[in-house]
């Protein structure tokens, strides 16, 4: 059997064999778990014994983020090593020319060397990761559970598990945990084809539906942790030691895709910590996370709201609906100045189209479907690209039309499993700003620059900090090399161009082409990717699409998909707490509060109202007669009103208002006009500052 095993921590032969025998107690365990063991070995021994490697031991150069350098052995030195030699303390995880690295993994060549800890993204996934391990592992020893996924997200960890008995304490499960981590055992991995998962699962028919659907290749990757044996394709920590510190969240019923009734599966949701401290910032950062949370938001200032008549659907009210078209409206203006034209295309298709396509193979999971008369199957659309590659398919096209850049604004539907929805984050019913371009070989450096400049001119609106992934080539992929090697050369010297900040990201591409993913820092430093640019070898090629080029001869033009916004849903739970529900004007659904003040100040105030709402602001009018003026005041502020018109008798006469902001401050007394004048152009110029 041809096994791959993934280095653990550069254990000499010895050493594996002491820790081989520290592993094998298996009359401890149950006889499913024990046969997995045995299976979980023997692939292992073989590999070690047909396919071992030695270790070349050429020496090499780690070259450190900090300048430093450090000496090595290919094969033998560790970024756990040299954390050790050069005393970087809570190094949980590395990047090794950008890609990430265990720490346990020998070095193969000169390299640049990046030490990651807790404080980073990378380095808490790969945390929870392994806290997700060790869960697995109590679940199944301490509580007799038959644990079917453990993984991380960038809310925590989290098993999904069968329990007879589903009454868990939560403080007996974190102690547990704490106590499983301390025995620091190390996480053994291998890679495996399929033939090998099903041997090695071949007890559990619900585990081996969950891991094919993760296999992306003819490999996935098994772990071992003590008597655990389960999937995890990314990097873990060293040694299960490191993690101090467990804090289960939340336990919840799990809907599996295509599955009408309940399995009985259930998802423990948690977190895990190296040390004290970390816990009490994460803690910090929740906390500040739920008095911004979008979901409080919405239904404080009634922007949407859901309803199980259409679950992950959202229904926008007046405010967010507002929110909602001036985003679309802002977008829109960018499309008309950058050579964007808008099309409209069918929600439904027939199968024929996603067969063609590819996605039907790959996604129907994922697609709502419907069935006609003549058993006819059409699905709903997830995505807008196969209709664009029809559209461009309609007619001969000639290279003086290119580049075609088509954008689509239709709504999108997309299966989403029941526990996987949160708010505006997670939806089955969506749209994004989506747009498809094709154009010549010759074009795409420049178009790839010109999205790029797409992108930063709308986040900077928003005041948003964003960085560039160039995502690579993955395992496996369509196309041939020298048509990936092209491409990625390409996107990397438009990067170049484009002169903001990027890093590499190696082999996280789609399987039909490289992109390069935006990802935004919101106020309260939390990383969201919304924007992405793709590139496209295989839909051109399915769908056979041609252009007639200079030289009378047909071409294969480049498509790229595009988004800036991405999801517009999940762009306006990020920016209700980017901005903590306190919206700048321009996008602001509650924009001007008037309050008149006794005797015939109402007429007045009416005709304000009147005169700001024709300017096309969002302005209501307080009539409350048992409100004081306070009171009218401070519940204009608490609505989060931009601005509150005070208007009595003197600014009835006057033809002005009393301006004071959302914050309390008092901007005195204006002319409407003038006020008027300000206020528009503030709006119109898409600012996210108070003053005017």
């Amino acid at each position: 059997m041809a096994v791959r095993q993934l280095f653990t921590l550069g254990i000499c032969p010895s050493a594996a064999r002491a820790t081989l025998l520290a592993h094998r107690r298996y009359s401890k365990v149950s006889p499913a778990l024990s046969e997995r063991l045995q299976v979980f070995e023997s692939l292992r021994e073989k590999r070690c014994s047909k396919e071992r490697v030695e270790a070349s031991e050429k020496p090499l150069i780690i070259q450190l983020a900090d300048g430093r350098t450090v000496k090595g052995k290919a094969g033998v030195t560790t970024p756990l090593f040299v954390a050790q030699s050069v005393r970087v303390k809570g190094a949980l995880v590395s990047k090794v020319n950008g890609e990430l690295w265990e720490l346990g993994r020998p070095l193969e060549a000169d390299c640049e060397l990046q030490l990651l800890g807790f404080d980073t993204l990378e380095g808490k996934k790969a945390a929870w990761r392994t806290g997700a391990c060790v869960l697995a592992g109590v679940l199944e020893r301490a509580f007799g559970a038959e644990v079917f996924r453990e993984e991380a997200s960038e809310l925590g960890l989290y098993c999904d598990h069968v329990l007879d008995n589903s009454n868990l304490s939560f403080s007996d499960v974190e102690d547990r945990c704490k106590e499983a981590a301390a025995l620091k055992r190390p996480l053994t991995r291998l890679e495996l084809n399929i033939e090998e998962v099903q041997e090695l699962f071949q007890d559990s028919k619900l585990r081996l539906q969950l891991v094919e659907q993760q296999m992306n290749g003819p490999y996935i990757t098994v772990y071992r942790c003590g008597d655990s044996i389960g999937v995890c394709n990314e990097p873990l920590l060293p040694h299960t030691g490191l993690l101090k510190v467990f804090k289960m969240l939340q336990l919840s019923s799990v809907t599996l895709a295509n599955h009408t009734e309940s399995s009985g599966l259930m998802r423990l949701l948690g977190v895990a910590f190296p040390g004290e401290k970390d816990k009490d910032e994460w803690e910090k950062e929740q906390e500040a996370a739920r008095r911004r949370d979008h979901r409080r938001i919405g239904t404080d200032q009634e922007l949407f709201f859901f309803n199980d008549v259409s679950p992950g659907s959202c229904f926008f009210l007046p405010k967010g609906a507002h929110i909602y078209n001036t985003l679309t409206d802002f977008i829109k203006s960018e499309y008309r100045r950058r050579g964007f034209t808008e099309v409209v295309t069918p929600t439904l298709y027939s199968t024929a189209l996603w067969q063609r396509s590819g996605h039907w193979d790959h996604y129907s999971e994922n697609m709502f479907t419907v069935t006609s008369e003549g058993s006819q199957t059409y699905a709903l659309k997830p995505m807008n690209c196969p209709a664009h590659c029809l559209m461009f398919e309609h007619r001969v096209r000639s290279w003086r039309e290119l580049p075609v850049r088509w954008a689509d604004f239709g709504a999108l539907h997309r299966n989403e499993l029941s526990g996987a929805l949160g708010g505006l984050t997670r939806v089955r019913r969506f749209c994004q700003d989506d747009a498809h371009i094709f154009c010549t070989p010759g074009q795409l450096e420049e178009e790839i620059v010109a999205c790029l400049d797409f992108v930063r001119s709308v986040y900077r609106v928003f005041g948003f900090s964003f960085h560039c992934l160039l995502s690579t080539r993955p395992t496996p992929c369509l196309g041939e090399p020298e048509q990936w090697d092209n491409a990625e050369q390409q996107l990397e010297r438009s990067l170049q161009q484009f002169g903001e900040r990027w890093e590499l990201n190696p082999g996280d591409g789609a399987f039909y082409g490289p992109k390069i993913d935006i990802q935004i820092k919101d106020a309260i430093g939390r990383q969201h990717q919304c924007a992405t640019i793709q590139l496209d070898f295989q839909l051109p090629i399915r769908f056979d699409l041609q252009y007639v080029g200079q030289d009378g001869q047909l071409h294969r033009p480049v498509m790229i998909h595009r988004a800036v916004l991405g999801s517009l849903e999940r762009m306006i739970a990020i920016l209700a707490e980017n901005f903590g529900g306190k919206w700048p004007l321009w996008l602001s659904p509650a924009q001007i509060m008037v309050i008149p003040v006794g005797g015939n100040s109402e007429s007045y105030a009416k005709q304000v109202v009147q005169q700001f709402h024709e300017a096309g602001f969002m302005v209501d009018l307080n009539e409350d007669q048992g409100a004081t003026l306070n009171k009218k005041i401070r519940s204009a502020q608490l609505a989060q009103y931009n601005y509150i018109f005070v208007v009595g008798d003197k600014e009835s006469e006057s033809g002005t208002v009393n301006v004071r902001s959302r914050g309390g401050k008092q901007l005195g007394r204006r002319p409407t006009e003038e006020l008027l004048t300000s206020l528009t152009q503030l709006r119109d110029s898409r600012s996210n500052e108070n003053e005017f």
